[in-house]
């Protein structure tokens, strides 16, 4: 282990091994290349990877290349951040984001005491 804070790349084979089946919630970030509002979001998305490190996994897929995932959860702007814990979509957050609406974000989202409840988020 680096102690790097690390992103997560996920495609349409991997996203139930590491988001829907994940022991850990998720926050998933859809995003692409060419977004720049995307590129500015990763260094936040990794600045919070560290600090959450174990606790929540930070994800990101590529909407160009990921098509089955990204029409599945029915993905049409970018940046668009699921929040999933227990294989649960537990919300959903479009547009760029800071760093402080982010952290309150998983608070909302994930709760400490309890992350039940949500709507299933499988494909």
């Amino acid at each position: 282990m680096t102690g790097r804070p690390e992103l997560v790349r996920v495609d349409d084979s991997t996203f139930d091994a590491e988001v829907i089946r994940s022991p850990v919630p998720v926050v998933v970030d859809f995003y692409a290349d060419w977004c720049a509002p995307c590129r500015v979001a990763e260094p936040v998305l990794l600045e919070l990877s560290s600090r959450f490190a174990g606790r929540v996994k930070f994800a990101k897929v590529n909407v160009d290349e990921a098509t089955v995932v990204t029409q599945s959860f029915g993905i049409h702007s970018i940046p668009t951040y699921l929040f999933v814990a227990a294989g649960m979509e537990r919300g959903r957050e479009i547009g760029p984001l800071d760093p402080v609406a982010i952290r309150e974000m998983l608070k909302r989202y994930f709760p400490t005491r309890s992350v039940s409840g949500g709507t299933p988020a499988t494909r």
